[in-house]
Parts: structure tokens; C-alpha cells; sequence
């Protein structure tokens, strides 16, 4: 599957990139075209969800798939879902909330690990147990940019990336105040878009985003 993604190979690619499209699905062929769809529109970051349908499947032909893509797996819970997910070709994982066990497996594997904080003592917590980035979910609760711009002041340059309420429209916003890369989910992947099939859109969608950090 190729050369295997260090923690220093993931901060370039995010300051690359910037942008992290999180696929939730419960059919795998679902989460096949979601992903080759923002993969068409220019993304390069594709993260699957642990709990969607059969992920460990979705990861391993998604990296058949997407050779220009780098795929890792989200929602990890348990150092048991991270050891399949690996397996299965998963090259960076998110988990939701810093689990010791986990992120011991993770450092252990020398796999970027992104675990989850929201409070500045969560946020500090969480690096200081060796995490290559913080995932700070859920960002729009706290006031999105302003909550960002807030912690880099007193914490510095963390690698910080914002999920949860972050659109095609704010997700420039982020990264200007200070993130290294935001994570979409559902702004991304419309409903009404996913419901139809009308994959124009979500294409549409990629596309704005990746012009927004052009």
C-alpha cells in the first residue's frame, strides 16, 4: 500500500491540504462514492468513520481506490478498533476524546493520532500524552473562529483542527484564525444531496472548498 504516513509526513499534508472530508455511511458503496465524489472535486484527505457499515471494507478499497488519497478512519473508541483499522490500510485515526490505551497503541504504531478536546486543560492534556494533533469538537458551540484565535493566544502553535459545525463557508475562517486544518462532515455531504444522488452538488461542495484555500 505504499510508504506508511509518520505524524511529521501528516502536519505537512495538513498545512497542504487543509481540509479533512468525514465520511459516515451505512453501505459501503455509500461511502465508495461519497469518497470518489470530494476526491473528484480536488480533496486529498479522506477520514472514515468506525462507526459506519463495515469500515475496515471501506478503508481498504478506498486506499485501492484513491491512490492520490490518503485515507484514515475516525470515531476510534478502543485500541482493538485502531489495530483493524490499521490493518485494514488506515493511515491517521480520530477519536472523539483522549483514551490513554488508545493513544498508547497509536504512539506505539507511530501512527498519527488526532484525538478529541475542547477546554484548554483537554486541549494540553491531550499533547502533553503525545497526540500529533487536537481534534477540537465540537468547535461552533464555543464561537468557532473566535473560540480558535482564543486558545492560540495563551496555548501557541498547537496543531489544532476544528470539527463540528464547520461548513464551506467557514472553514477559511478557521484556518486563518490560527487551525492547521478544519474536518467536514455533514455541510459537506448534504442530506438532501446523499438522499437523491445527486452527486453534482456534493462535488460542488469539494470544489468551493478547496478553492477556498487556493
Amino acid at each position: 500500500m505504499g510508504k506508511s504516513l509518520t505524524p511529521s509526513d501528516w502536519i505537512d499534508l495538513l498545512k497542504i491540504h487543509r481540509a479533512i472530508a468525514v465520511i459516515r455511511s451505512d453501505e459501503v458503496a455509500l461511502g465508495l462514492k461519497m469518497a470518489q465524489v470530494v476526491a473528484a472535486g480536488g480533496l486529498r484527505l479522506i477520514e472514515v468513520t468506525w462507526n459506519s457499515s463495515n469500515p475496515a471494507q471501506l478503508v481498504t478499497q478506498l486506499r485501492e481506490q484513491l491512490p492520490n488519497c490518503r485515507i484514515g478512519v475516525g470515531t476510534i473508541l478502543a485500541p482493538d478498533e485502531l489495530r483493524e483499522a490499521i490493518a485494514a490500510g488506515a493511515e491517521y485515526a480520530f477519536m472523539p476524546y483522549c483514551d490513554r490505551a488508545v493513544m498508547d497503541y497509536a504512539l506505539h504504531r507511530e501512527i498519527p493520532i488526532i484525538p478529541g478536546a475542547l477546554t484548554p486543560t483537554e486541549i494540553m492534556n491531550a499533547w502533553q500524552m503525545g497526540a500529533t494533533c487536537i481534534k477540537v469538537f465540537p468547535v461552533q458551540s464555543l464561537g468557532g473562529p473566535t473560540y480558535i484565535k482564543s486558545l492560540r493566544d495563551p496555548l501557541g502553535d498547537l496543531p489544532l483542527i476544528p470539527t463540528g459545525g464547520v461548513t464551506v463557508e467557514n472553514a477559511r475562517s478557521l484556518v486563518d484564525a490560527g487551525a492547521i486544518a478544519v474536518g467536514l462532515a455533514g455541510n459537506l455531504f448534504p442530506k438532501e444531496a446523499i438522499r437523491d444522488g445527486d452527486w453534482g452538488l456534493v462535488q460542488v461542495q469539494a470544489e468551493k472548498l478547496v478553492r477556498s484555500f487556493g
